[in-house]
């Protein structure tokens, strides 16, 4: 059994995206000690910012016309695909940033989808278990002032459950600046709250994916 994490935090250190993957991977490696853990740490080793780029058109060049950083992107794009395939759950930890996706995770992203065999068409990863975390500053939830501000979770459900067709569940914690920002104080015992509902639902989902058989459609 093998488990692929990623995890795009930029502040390692003091994570709420990190520390729900980690209660999430602990009941992996309980139900798995001997398993294999594989890591991608986007903000410690962020993708170059052109490799996306490098692989598009490197398609529309011969082979050995291609540059050597068309070369190397290509590369890295099948390192990506081969991270997702051979794993058999995926754990991703995905802050909101700026009220949009964080660009480390879409930068990985729009690498690993020039991948052919986890195109729309393939079905390498359809209906793989995975578990997303992802953690919001403010509060963006229905009847909020700022509903509808959060630019990032529907788009990684779209991109993880619609395209690549994972058997997905959603770990989401809001209020993360609460006790960091002092214009949200107000809100502490509601982000406490939130923050205890989120942890539940990581061990929750953390022994689901620990369940899982490692059986796709693929």
């Amino acid at each position: 059994m093998s488990l692929f994490r990623l995890d795009a935090s930029i502040l390692p250190a003091s994570s709420a995206s990190r520390s729900l993957a980690d209660l999430v991977e602990q009941e992996w490696v309980a139900a798995h000690p001997d398993s294999t853990v594989t890591r991608r740490d986007l903000g410690a080793d962020p993708v170059p910012a052109t490799a996306w780029a490098d692989v598009v058109t490197a398609k529309f060049a011969a082979e050995a016309d291609r540059t050597d950083r068309q070369r190397e992107a290509l590369s890295l794009a099948t390192t990506f695909a081969d991270e997702l395939i051979a794993a058999d759950a995926l754990l991703f930890a995905v802050p909101l940033y700026n009220y949009g996706v964080s660009q480390h995770f879409k930068a990985w992203f729009d690498l690993a989808y020039t991948d052919p065999r986890i195109d729309p068409q393939g079905t390498a990863l359809r209906g793989k278990p995975a578990t997303l975390v992802t953690v919001l500053g403010g509060n963006y939830a229905p009847g909020t002032p700022k509903e509808g501000w959060d630019h990032s979770t529907g788009w990684l459900r779209r991109v993880l459950e619609d395209v690549w067709g994972l058997d997905l569940r959603v770990v989401e914690r809001p209020f993360t600046l609460v006790g960091v920002n002092p214009a949200l104080d107000a809100f502490a015992d509601a982000a406490a709250a939130l923050k205890a509902k989120a942890e539940v639902e990581a061990v929750a989902y953390g022994r689901e994916l620990a369940a899982t058989k490692g059986e796709s459609a693929a």
